[in-house]
């Protein structure tokens, strides 16, 4: 049982990144901010023996937090191509 699985799930895991083909920066920063969050809270959570409730808060702080990078992200080139702009 253990044999399929050692090849099922790297398989799967290359797969699927192909569905980030097509997002936009924005939402590939907020699904980004999510995995890494899940992936993090389910490690941390397992040493405390709630690896599920971990992976669901981590997955809420990492969506939280790819968002406000999106956000500052966006920020930042707006307020370039502000000032280059104004010293024409």
């Amino acid at each position: 049982m253990i044999r399929p699985l050692r090849l099922a799930l790297p398989l799967a895991a290359i797969l699927s990144l192909g569905a980030c083909a097509d997002m936009n920066p924005s939402t590939r920063n907020v699904v980004g901010g999510t995995a890494g969050g899940a992936a993090l809270g389910g490690v941390i959570g397992s040493f405390s023996g709630n690896a599920g409730w971990g992976a669901l808060l981590g997955a809420g702080a990492g969506a939280g937090a790819g968002y406000l990078y999106d956000q500052s992200q966006q920020r930042s080139y707006r307020d370039g191509y502000r000032d280059g702009r104004s010293r024409r």
